[in-house]
């Protein structure tokens, strides 16, 4: 019984002690009126970032596969891995962050990105090239946990909207931008520099961060002893890496990734049976990953499953089109240039487009009438005949914007609708999800290219994407 009770004022003392190493922002920041503006800036960067380096390392494989003689399964593990471990330490994370705080946490996320996309730059192997990108996962999941939560608690009721949007506008400005800077960076530099180009970026975010960002905890001051005794849960933890990990690998034998049938539905099955146990031991956890009845808060669940859906309708396009143009002879730089309306269309929307729309109508609303025009513009995009590129653009702006209405709009019911305590916990479920819905948006068109071909499975694909659009809208009508 001793060993329990040393072990938890241990974790108590160093909770303490990393509480106490927020420092606060200079006085004549915390006082200005504007102030809450300057931390979703520095929120922004980290959002920017870890888009940027999505889009951008899925350039660098071609060359990947000539630095180091490795197929396109062996150079895959570059993104799987980082994707793998994210997953994985997203909610656990964002517990953590609520215990200690948020800013500590978000600041070392920006410290060990780049440190890893350094050593990501310098390695000699595809081995130590995969490592570090796993790595890079621990900082991405540091910040990725706590960045809605950062923005959710930091401004006005009044502002929360605008401000998830700004944020999903920057995500959508890091997307948009890796495909042209990733060209670049490899045909004129190398490709290393895809990696090194974090490390500035990471330390203006550490700088800004610092200086911006407010404490989790005013003052310092300590929340209430635990009376409980309990533990992290170090079970939920093994059981939820188990069950994303599992659920991962499954998705990327869809994408390329060379498994055998049996292996997959082996998966498939440990994913559906550790995520079942995983359900099981958050109920009877003394400190679970995510607390007791989160999950049945009004309006979370349906928020998450319409999250997973918007990230989802949002890369499938990206990955799916440039598959599409190419089969039609179109360039890699024409391609590059439509494509780019989908994100342009979204960060534009997230912004300043729903300024567009009455005043009075509620996040609820919103989230209809964005699911609703995606679903528009995919329907679009999956009958009108081949008839050039610049035919695509029209419908993926159409899209875009439905998507950039909805995504912020549905964040901002989430985040309402979770207590204050859980906020990181929250953000960090939020981001899994978004997570989630990219490895779908990956999977999905390379499947339906792989069976059917680049016309026929990019109509069925668009057709099935406009379809769970307005499952979207349904789900939003909580």
């Amino acid at each position: 019984m001793a060993e329990p009770v040393a072990a938890t004022r241990l974790l108590d003392t160093v909770q303490d002690a990393l509480r106490r190493a927020e420092r606060p922002r200079p006085r004549a920041v915390a006082r200005w009126p504007h102030a809450h503006w300057l931390a979703v800036g520095t929120v922004c960067l980290g959002a920017f970032l870890g888009q940027l380096t999505a889009s951008i390392t899925s350039l660098v494989f071609p060359a990947l596969e000539r630095r180091f003689d490795a197929g396109f399964a062996a150079v895959a593990w570059v993104s799987l891995s980082y994707l793998l471990v994210l997953v994985a330490l997203l909610a656990p994370v964002g517990r953590l962050s609520d215990l200690v705080g948020r800013k500590t946490m978000y600041l070392g996320g920006f410290a060990v990105f780049a440190a890893a996309s350094l050593g990501a730059g310098l390695a000699g192997s595809l081995t130590v090239l995969v490592a570090c990108r796993a790595v890079q996962a621990v900082g991405g999941a540091m910040m990725q946990a706590n960045s809605v939560a950062l923005v959710a608690r930091g401004v006005p009721e009044r502002a929360m909207r605008t401000a998830l949007g700004i944020q999903a506008a920057a995500q959508a400005l890091g997307l948009a931008l890796g495909p042209t800077l990733g060209g670049l960076l490899v045909t004129h530099a190398s490709w290393r520099w895809a990696f090194w180009i974090n490390v500035p970026i990471g330390a203006l975010g550490i700088l800004a961060g610092w200086f911006l960002l407010p404490r989790t905890f005013p003052d310092g001051r300590r929340a209430p002893r635990r009376t409980d005794g309990g533990r992290f849960d170090l079970a939920g933890l093994l059981l939820l890496a188990a069950s994303s990990t599992a659920l991962l690998l499954a998705l990327s034998a869809a994408s390329g990734l060379p498994l055998p049938g049996w292996a997959v539905a082996v998966l498939a099955l440990l994913a559906a049976g550790t995520a079942a146990a995983l359900v099981r031991q958050e109920r009877r956890a003394d400190r679970p990953l995510i607390p007791p009845g989160l999950m049945n808060t009004p309006g979370i669940r349906a928020g998450l499953v319409v999250a997973l859906i918007g990230y989802l309708l949002l890369f499938c396009p990206l990955v799916l089109e440039p598959v599409v143009l190419s089969d039609r002879g179109v360039s890699a730089a024409t391609a590059g240039v439509v494509i780019t309306a989908l994100p342009a269309a979204f960060a534009l929307a997230a912004t300043v487009g729903g300024g567009l729309l009455p005043r009075g109508w509620s996040d609820a609303v919103r989230c209809r009438v964005g699911a609703t025009a995606a679903a528009g513009g995919l329907l679009l995009l999956a009958v009108l005949p081949a008839a050039g590129p610049g035919a695509a653009v029209a419908p993926l702006l159409v899209a875009g914007y439905g998507l950039g209405l909805l995504l912020p709009a549905n964040n901002a019911l989430v985040m309402r609708a979770i207590p204050a305590q859980s906020s990181a916990v929250g953000g960090g479920l939020v981001n899994m999800v978004r997570s989630l819905g990219t490895a779908l948006g990956t999977a999905l068109p390379v499947l339906a290219v792989h069976l059917a071909g680049p016309a026929l499975g990019s109509r069925v694909v668009l057709l099935l994407l406009a379809a769970i659009a307005l499952l979207a809208a349904r789900l939003s009508a909580r």
